[in-house]
């Protein structure tokens, strides 16, 4: 019942921590309250409660949970703490004015206060301002808030402020079999269609059969090579992170972009381009492509399309360092600008609504690099897109 209490305080938005829990349990196990539910109370109130714009919330949970008399021996049996609670073990919650307070280091400062950091580092920490560690406001580590920091070994994203994430991370390839919800993705797809005859001779040519037959005086079977579309297609897609949450689109785009397409090739990569892609999600540790080698492998008559919701730290785009999985030598910017300039024909196609673009500085970032040739995910926007291509 008190795990209960706890999350139920938490749910109301009383910022209670884990400490401030481990706390009450040891002052019940000292027999602080004396199985009293009134002596309870205060104790509770007194532990869990740093703000008096708080009480009121508090004694609505309280009520809620521990409806009519209980017996405090029962509210108290042993309770299984969840292993993850322990790992992080105070999650900080800060006022506005203690956030404002926060003042951000700016990347040159960032790394060296960080290589600073685990020369003289030694042991664990929690709940502070300055070493790599979890909850509190240092810059360094997970589960804290820091304005602008480097995320470590954490769990997904919470506040989205870190300007770098140094994590390893596993994706998955996108499905090139999923079917569409409808036709018409794929029937704009077609405007970037170019059809020539190519290859070897095994379609039956009835015209010309008719034709040399007639001026042979026997029958003269012509074969000519199959009408194909001749358009060239380089698919880029990000994974992993915010992507998570446009998957099915993106996958939809995917299958439908390999139906229509004969000369078609796909790469996978994270936020941004650096030096290589990849193919296979599960693999990509391992089997990694230079992106130079797919520049010289590719002829510049190639059609380029990224997708993704180029939503990341400006760092990534703009500073050597950026990345979130490795240190790379040259910024992002510099690779996505190696493709514009071998491959002209580009765009960016991004699955967040063109109104929300504006709010977010690395989308900015991008559509100034391709020239605003970025466009939503929606069937208007690959419309505009595919006569983009075209131009």
């Amino acid at each position: 019942m008190l795990l209960q209490f706890f999350t139920a305080l938490r749910d109301a938005k009383v910022p209670v921590t884990l400490r401030e829990y481990l706390t009450l349990l040891g002052a019940l196990d000292r027999d602080l309250a004396e199985k009293r539910i009134e002596d309870f109370y205060l104790l509770a109130r007194t532990v869990l409660v740093k703000d008096e714009r708080n009480l009121d919330r508090f004694d609505r949970v309280f009520g809620s949970v521990f409806k009519g008399e209980v017996s405090l021996s029962e509210a108290v049996e042993p309770a299984a703490i969840p292993e993850e609670w322990l790992r992080k073990l105070a999650d900080r919650y800060l006022t506005e004015a203690e956030k404002a307070e926060l003042k951000a280091l700016g990347w040159d400062k960032l790394f060296e206060t960080l290589k600073q950091r685990l020369a003289e580092q030694k042991e664990r920490h929690q709940g502070g301002s300055k070493w790599i560690g979890t909850g509190g406001t240092s810059p360094f580590g997970a589960y804290g808030y820091n304005p602008e920091g480097i995320r470590i070994g954490q769990d997904g994203n919470r506040n989205f402020r870190a300007v770098k994430v140094w994590d390893k991370r596993e994706f998955r390839d996108l499905d090139d079999g999923a079917e569409l919800g409808t036709r018409t993705m794929r029937l704009a797809l077609r405007r970037l269609r170019r059809f020539a005859r190519t290859g070897a001779a095994e379609e039956l040519d009835l015209e010309g059969t008719i034709r040399e037959s007639a001026r042979q005086g026997y029958l003269d079977v012509k074969l000519r090579p199959e009408r194909r579309n001749a358009v060239k297609v380089l698919l880029f897609l990000d994974v992993g992170g915010s992507m998570d949450w446009h998957i099915a689109l993106a996958e939809e785009l995917f299958s439908a972009a390999r139906s229509e397409f004969k000369h078609f090739a796909h790469f996978y990569f994270h936020n941004c381009t650096y030096e290589s892609v990849w193919t296979e999600n599960r693999r990509r540790h391992d089997e990694r492509i230079s992106l130079i080698d797919v520049i010289r492998t590719y002829s510049s008559d190639y059609r380029i399309v990224f997708v993704g919701d180029a939503s990341m730290s400006p760092y990534e785009i703009a500073a050597p360092g950026g990345s979130v999985e490795h240190w790379n030598e040259e910024a992002g910017a510099v690779w996505l600008q190696r493709v514009l300039d071998h491959f002209p024909k580009a765009v960016w196609l991004n699955p967040v609504q063109r109104e929300h673009w504006a709010y977010t500085q690395s989308i900015g970032m991008v559509r100034q690099i391709f020239e605003e040739r970025m466009f939503p995910l929606t069937l208007d926007g690959l419309d505009e897109a595919m006569r983009a291509l075209v131009r």
